[in-house]
């Protein structure tokens, strides 16, 4: 598999890794803090409180998901690309606080409200092997159920795939790379639509990257200015693409805590991949050992995450892709 030989000779030749894509360094460096600071505000506090299908701002004629898809199609399109949309119809979960405050969604009913949401594309085209596509994925909507800014899960994810999708910009890349915004927090998952079309077209996902709650970490993490990073994986390919992202993280001196985690059961818009047939898909997390007490609660706000650590996501993420894209 070629993955399996790509993945093998960056964990296994390091020194050669450092000596052949050193120009990785210069891209990874451009990684812009403030920028990623001010997208996330954007998105998860002022002027966009949540972004979900079922609410609309006073005064404003489109929800907040809408208004979420504008900002995120308008920064694409000044970094040059040309951005794709694909309608799919959802509902809003139902709230059930019978169950844990983190898990108070149910699905909606077949008669609740349906709304039109939207799947983004960017896409930088190979120019060599252009059949060939790696995935960089992001649910941006927040909780539909719940008055919550998911500052967290997932604004910080966007506005990483944002700034990785603006830090590649223009690169001339041998495979194509495909940079996904869905929605994870309205029913169906709109990464399924994606991942059941690349699978009947038989489109060839050699890696599927979903940032995901990228920025969580635990008091102790805080108090030791830790940046903890967490690939969660279910499958060998998966597994692969984890120790990639550790040997990464360690070549290129970026600073995460990064370690791996396997789930047996298929999960989040990674999962909508393996599901539809691609095993080379991993969630891209922050600290999973501990119990989030803002985790789909109102008190997942900008001001608790760390934004440093969503920096070095992105590096770890445009470095990953470079080194994937390499030969």
């Amino acid at each position: 598999m070629r993955l399996r030989s790509e993945i093998h000779r960056a964990t296994e030749a390091r020194e050669v890794l450092v000596e052949r894509l050193e120009h990785i360094g210069q891209v990874i460096s451009r990684a812009d803090e403030d920028r990623i600071r001010r997208n996330l505000f954007f998105l998860s506090k002022d002027p966009l409180p949540y972004r979900k299908a079922n609410f609309t701002r006073p005064g404003q004629k489109k929800n907040t998901l809408d208004e979420t898809d504008d900002f995120i199609e308008s920064a694409l399109r000044g970094w040059g690309y040309a951005v794709e949309r694909e309608p799919v119809r959802v509902q809003a979960f139902r709230c059930d606080t019978t169950k844990h405050p983190s898990h108070w969604y149910s699905l909606p009913d077949p008669a609740d409200p349906w709304y039109m949401a939207t799947n983004l594309y960017a896409k930088i085209d190979g120019a060599a092997s252009p059949a060939r596509i790696i995935v960089v994925v992001s649910h941006k909507d927040s909780p539909s159920w719940i008055d919550c800014p998911g500052a967290n899960d997932n604004a910080g994810g966007t506005v990483c795939n944002m700034e990785v999708a603006r830090l590649l910009a223009g690169h001339s890349l041998r495979n194509s790379v495909w940079f996904l915004f869905c929605n994870e927090e309205h029913w169906p998952w709109t990464s399924v639509t994606t991942a059941t079309n690349a699978s009947t077209r038989g489109d060839d996902l050699i890696a599927v990257l979903n940032l995901d709650g990228c920025a969580g970490r635990s008091p102790e993490d805080e108090a030791a200015d830790r940046h903890p990073s967490t690939a969660v994986y279910g499958t060998p390919e998966g597994e692969q693409l984890g120790d990639l992202l550790a040997a990464v993280n360690d070549v290129y001196d970026i600073g995460l805590s990064q370690v791996k985690l396997f789930r047996q059961e298929p999960a989040n818009d990674d999962g909508s991949f393996v599901k539809a047939g691609f095993p080379a898909a991993i969630g891209v997390h922050g600290a999973l050992d501990w119990e989030n007490p803002s985790y789909h609660r109102p008190e997942d706000v900008p001001e608790r995450l760390d934004v440093g650590g969503l920096r070095r996501v992105v590096q770890l993420i445009a470095a990953t892709v470079l080194v994937l894209d390499h030969e």
